[in-house]
């Protein structure tokens, strides 16, 4: 494998490991600076997950476009920089409003995953697309398998030990990037920086104007605002339902990890070959009503345990979605579809913690007489439902089943 690939996929890996790192002790960590119940601690997760999905959203777009003028690799090795400082903030923290600054700064730099895929799409044959977005997916998988599970194991050392170990893997990986990336945005497909462009609004109106690409961006939305369920509420959700502290929480996101690497590095080849592009997108989603139906309703912590790999099963959607419109958008405006795929995401993930926690705060109040804790996961099914039926009704050529 080349090493420019090998980096981004460290790059997704590490990000997933940072993510994985922290969530196990965020409920703790919310609670020693707050205080409060574990209901509480909820909302305040929700809101700072808020408030990096808005920075997100404001800054994506941007970031793309800066990437298709400027290059690939300083952005991604700036982002990295900056994320090991962030962390840093995060690891200090002791008052609400230092971790606010800290998802504020996140959010501006969350530039590595996106860029990384259109440094993918960069080097990758149009009908490869949906592979090597699988290959990113595979890698964020292999992260949050060993991610939740150090967390975990470091959150017995103090809620603050996991962020410390982020900001050294992103300072690492900041070095790595260093030596091996080289650029991908030559002459031809460099495209000059407008801000007209850069804006989220600018940029969705530009990206929406493509053949098709308007109606895949609305499914886009409405399945990330379903599948934020996961981190929104997966640990406060597996306290309150099986009584899991950090190390099993962490042990239950690891094995959802590996699940998706499995999926999408091994699976996703033979998957797109047999039902190609589009029939893989339906067969994802359905596959996510199925599970968050069942984990609406579970009550056993060994048998959701033992049943999360299989639940990646639905993660194959994505790749499929994200490389149809790779392929619908031109060369020269990859980094500006991944920043507005960005910004997408973002305004979903704005919407979704909020939504998701708030659902789960409802279903677990003492004032409530329906206790509920698997609530959102239902709302996540009727969302995924939807999803499929827009994309169901949405004709166009699948080259891949060709």
């Amino acid at each position: 494998m080349p090493l420019p690939v090998l980096f981004i996929l460290i790059t997704v890996v590490i990000d997933a490991m940072g993510i994985g790192l922290i969530l196990p002790v965020m409920p703790d960590l919310i609670q020693s600076v707050e205080g409060g119940s574990l209901a509480n601690a909820a909302l305040w997760g929700g809101v700072l997950a808020t408030i990096f999905s808005v920075m997100q959203f404001m800054c994506g777009p941007l970031v793309g476009a800066v990437s298709d003028s400027r290059g690939r690799r300083p952005v991604l090795l700036l982002a990295l920089a900056v994320m090991a400082l962030d962390y840093l903030l995060m690891a200090v923290a002791h008052t609400i409003w230092l971790l606010i600054l800290g998802r504020v700064i996140g959010g501006i730099t969350a530039a590595t995953q996106a860029t990384g895929a259109a440094y993918m799409a960069d080097i990758s044959k149009p009908e490869e697309k949906s592979a090597n977005f699988g290959l990113i997916g595979a890698a964020f998988g292999v992260g949050f398998v060993i991610g939740p599970l150090i967390g975990g194991l470091l959150g017995v050392w103090g809620v603050r030990a996991p962020f410390y170990a982020a900001a050294l893997l992103a300072a690492l990986n900041f070095a790595f990037g260093y030596f091996v990336l080289p650029e991908t945005v030559t002459d031809r497909i460099r495209r000059p920086f407008a801000w007209s462009r850069a804006n989220p609004l600018g940029a969705l109106r530009y990206i929406a104007a493509l053949p098709g690409l308007g109606r895949l961006l609305v499914i886009t939305f409405v399945y990330a605002v379903a599948f934020f369920v996961y981190p929104a509420i997966w640990a406060y959700f597996g306290q309150a339902r099986f009584g899991w502290g950090p190390g099993m929480i962490g042990l239950s996101l690891g094995a959802f990890g590996i699940g998706i690497a499995i999926v999408q590095g091994l699976l996703m080849k033979p998957i797109l070959r047999r039902l190609g592009e589009r029939n893989t997108v339906i067969f994802g989603l359905g596959v996510d009503v199925v599970v968050f139906v069942f984990l609406g309703f579970v009550s056993n912590g060994w048998l959701a345990l033992v049943l999360t790999p299989l639940t990646a099963l639905g993660s194959v959607a994505g790749p499929a979605l994200q490389g149809i419109m790779s392929r619908d958008a031109s060369d020269d405006q990859q980094g500006e579809l991944q920043g507005v795929l960005t910004g997408v995401n973002a305004i979903a993930t704005i919407i979704a913690p909020l939504l998701m926690t708030q659902t789960f705060w409802l279903f677990t109040a003492e004032t409530n007489p329906i206790y509920l804790p698997g609530a959102p996961f239902l709302l996540a099914a009727v969302l995924v439902a939807i999803s499929a039926a827009l994309f169901a009704t949405t004709r166009r050529p699948d080259p891949a089943a060709q």
